[in-house]
């Protein structure tokens, strides 16, 4: 399987996701006593510089125990976008979109999924004239290797199932992998072939008729193109398809993908209250049917489109801050239920879900889901150790990345709308230092104003966080503050 080209230094202004990080750890190594050659241990009421202020309001004291104990793995690509196959025919993904290319260097390099619903309603014209609607043309495929090569993603690429041929279908993928060469992940054949039935095709529909046109795509694409990388079955949320595809194709993929939406955006239960109750019991138990057919398959599964509410999401509710605090639990959760990564749906500039907002192809701006993905990115990636949180009744979870034998990147989310969280975590080793940077707004319900570490994000994805607090540390554990609807991003440094 190719991996993605090493992310090139962004432009003088601009921090990369990864320069963040380190950023990050450097920082965490510097609150190090110098010539000290055991754990560093300071009082909670000792003098520390560039100490957290405490939160005004109420607080609610909690605990934090991190085991050694292995959950799941948080790996560098885990958080993907996923933006419709229509957004091809737009001037968007091109070498020359500096601002998305910035916000998505921020973030990555990851995977980009292009497909949802109008992969089959898009037709390869291998003559087009490009950017037109309904069309897929070359130079719609040569300006994505640009913005690919520009950004170091790699995509995974979906063609037309439902409304298209084999042929066609072969003779486009020809051109992906000729054109895109190592950016590109894999081909997608189709998109949530389970709702096929009584829309492309008669309700008689089953799997068995999709396994076999699927069958047939494959064959004339591998065909054509031998050596490139097939996925699926990109079901909507059809585990039975889910394992009978993993069972019948496990030798002819290289990863399994799935859809997942928390409900339906239309409906007046959408709310934010529900978008940011913990735990989502319903994606727990679908990534428990997910999961067993995946591993017997030996072939990785991943959450290929996914957001908060389906049907574009809810109005003032998937567009809030709300939904960056929300997004943090959604990965994570994916994550510990065995899932590779997840792609976050969107595009366009409705009222709806997207991380990045954009109209005619130019970027409006990072939307606060962007800053929820981004804290998840900066935690940087590693082995999920089993992080647990005591805070009473409190809306709250954490979560620990061990990104290397001496450092962990810890997250904890308080979703509570009025009490700070005053936490002692504990770690499987002495702690030598431990710093600290909070993602705020002003409410749920705001749809700007979001910041990391008082840094918003900029249009072209300039981030300028300042300098991370410095916790109080002794012996095996670190204590701090996370303010009541925030969400908090400690690095760790262990002795």
């Amino acid at each position: 399987m190719p991996k993605p080209p090493a992310a090139e230094a962004l432009a003088m202004g601009r921090l990369s996701r990864r320069e963040a990080l380190a950023a990050l750890g450097t920082f965490a190594a510097s609150c190090s006593l110098s010539g000290c050659g055991g754990p560093v241990t300071r009082s909670a009421s000792a003098s520390v510089a560039n100490a957290q202020p405490v939160p005004a309001g109420p607080i609610t004291t909690s605990t934090i125990t991190i085991s050694n104990t292995q959950a799941g793995n948080f790996p560098a690509t885990f958080v993907g976008l996923s933006y419709e196959k229509s957004s091809l025919s737009e001037p968007l993904f091109s070498g020359s979109n500096a601002n998305l290319i910035g916000l998505f260097k921020l973030l990555g390099p990851s995977l980009l999924r292009i497909g949802g619903n109008s992969v089959d309603q898009t037709v390869w014209t291998p003559l087009g004239a490009g950017q037109t609607a309904g069309e897929t043309a070359p130079s719609d495929v040569n300006a994505l290797a640009a913005f690919l090569t520009a950004t170091g993603w790699q995509v995974l690429y979906g063609v037309n199932l439902a409304q298209s041929t084999a042929v066609v279908a072969a003779e486009e993928v020809a051109y992906v992998y000729q054109t895109l060469g190592t950016s590109l992940f894999g081909i997608e054949i189709g998109n949530e072939p389970d709702l096929y039935a009584g829309n492309y095709f008669p309700s008689t529909w089953v799997y068995s008729n999709y396994q076999s046109l699927w069958q047939d795509f494959a064959s004339a694409i591998t065909g054509q193109t031998p050596h490139v990388s097939l996925t699926g079955p990109a079901v909507a949320s059809n585990t039975t398809w889910f394992g009978s595809f993993a069972q019948a194709e496990s030798k002819s993929i290289v990863l399994l993908t799935a859809h997942y939406y928390r409900g339906n955006g239309e409906s007046s239960s959408s709310t934010i209250d529900e978008l940011i109750s913990y735990p989502d019991t319903n994606l727990e138990s679908y990534l428990s049917s997910l999961e067993p057919p995946a591993a017997a398959a030996s072939v990785p599964f991943r959450l290929a489109e996914t957001n908060s509410f389906y049907n574009g999401g809810a109005p003032g509710v998937s567009d809030t801050y709300a939904s960056a605090l929300w997004v943090i639990d959604h990965l994570f959760t994916i994550a510990l239920g065995g899932g590779v990564g997840a792609n976050l749906h969107g595009g366009g500039n409705a009222t709806g879900y997207t991380p990045i907002a954009d109209s005619d192809g130019t970027v409006v701006e990072a939307r606060p889901e962007y800053y929820g993905a981004l804290l998840c990115t900066l935690a940087g990636q590693g082995a999920l150790l089993q992080t647990t949180i005591a805070a009473g009744s409190l809306n709250t979870s954490a979560y620990t990345v061990q990104n290397s034998t001496t450092q962990l990147s810890t997250m904890i989310v308080n979703k509570d709308p009025a009490q700070n969280l005053q936490f002692t975590a504990t770690c499987p080793a002495a702690v030598r230092s431990a710093s600290m940077r909070v993602m705020t707004a002003a409410s749920l319900s705001a749809t700007s104003g979001v910041t990391i570490q008082g840094s918003s994000v900029g249009v072209n994805g300039s981030f300028s966080p300042q300098d991370a607090y410095t916790l109080s540390v002794s012996n095996d554990t670190f204590t701090g503050y996370v303010p009541a609807e925030s969400a908090a991003l400690i690095v760790v440094t262990l002795a």
